[in-house]
């Protein structure tokens, strides 16, 4: 009876520890269900994440790459501007400075060789040079010769020389009034060779000693004047009292 007992107590304990087992059992199927369910989400969103993070990798690519682009073309376009300056600059020739014996014209380089000559050895009882910065246009001084009506007296000239100088006479003219047959009131001058008589072998220096002796020896014969060498051939003494007359109101200073 005992025995039967503890038999039958012993079968129900067994019956009773069987039953968490299945539930163990089937506890841990749920739980591998689980994880494969997990694990194949898991699976199924790397490709997704991976795909996210390769955008988002080549989206940051792509920006780094249009500011690289975009500070390169900047850089680019500043070398160019300022090297296009130098490349103009070093394109354009500098133009050669002319000298002044490269622009002097053969009467002009004829000219500087008498002021030369007459500024070192002037005619006696002359002077001439020109005005200011303009070589062709000169004055000129003669003080009236010591055994002339003139004697104490002081002339001004004006002498101009023509482009064509020396194959053509300067043309030379008096400024201050003188009582002359061969110089009329407006200056002019009648001397053979400031007219027919001119020669390229002439010199500014020669012709102003031409004059002076003009004003020493008178000629009646080829006058400007002819009232004044019609006195001056018939009543000499009368024509020398007018000259130093006129001399010394108009040329003495």
């Amino acid at each position: 009876m005992s025995t039967s007992n503890t038999t039958q107590a012993a079968g129900s304990s067994v019956a009773s520890t069987s039953v968490p087992s299945e539930a163990v059992a089937q506890t841990s199927g749920n739980v591998a269900a689980a994880a494969e369910s997990v694990e194949s989400h898991s699976e199924e969103s790397k490709p997704e994440e991976a795909s996210n993070n390769a955008n988002s990798s080549s989206e940051a690519t792509t920006e780094t790459t249009a500011a690289v682009t975009a500070a390169t073309g900047a850089s680019a376009s500043a070398q160019s501007s300022s090297a296009a300056p130098a490349k103009s600059s070093a394109a354009a020739p500098k133009p050669k400075k002319k000298t002044a014996s490269s622009t002097l014209s053969s009467s002009a380089k004829r000219i500087q060789k008498e002021l030369a000559e007459i500024s070192l050895d002037p005619p006696s009882n002359c002077s001439a040079g020109p005005k200011g910065d303009n070589l062709y246009e000169w004055v000129s001084t003669i003080v009236g010769p010591s055994d002339s009506p003139y004697s104490g007296g002081v002339f001004f000239l004006d002498i101009h020389f023509p482009q064509e100088y020396p194959f053509k006479p300067p043309k030379i003219i008096f400024r201050t009034r003188i009582y002359h047959c061969n110089i009329n009131s407006q200056g002019q001058i009648c001397l053979d060779i400031l007219k027919d008589n001119w020669s390229p072998a002439l010199t500014i220096s020669k012709v102003l000693l031409s004059i002076c002796s003009l004003l020493t020896d008178a000629n009646p014969h080829d006058p400007l004047v002819h009232s004044i060498s019609q006195q001056y051939l018939n009543n000499r003494k009368e024509h020398d009292e007018t000259a130093k007359e006129w001399t010394k109101r108009y040329a003495c200073c």
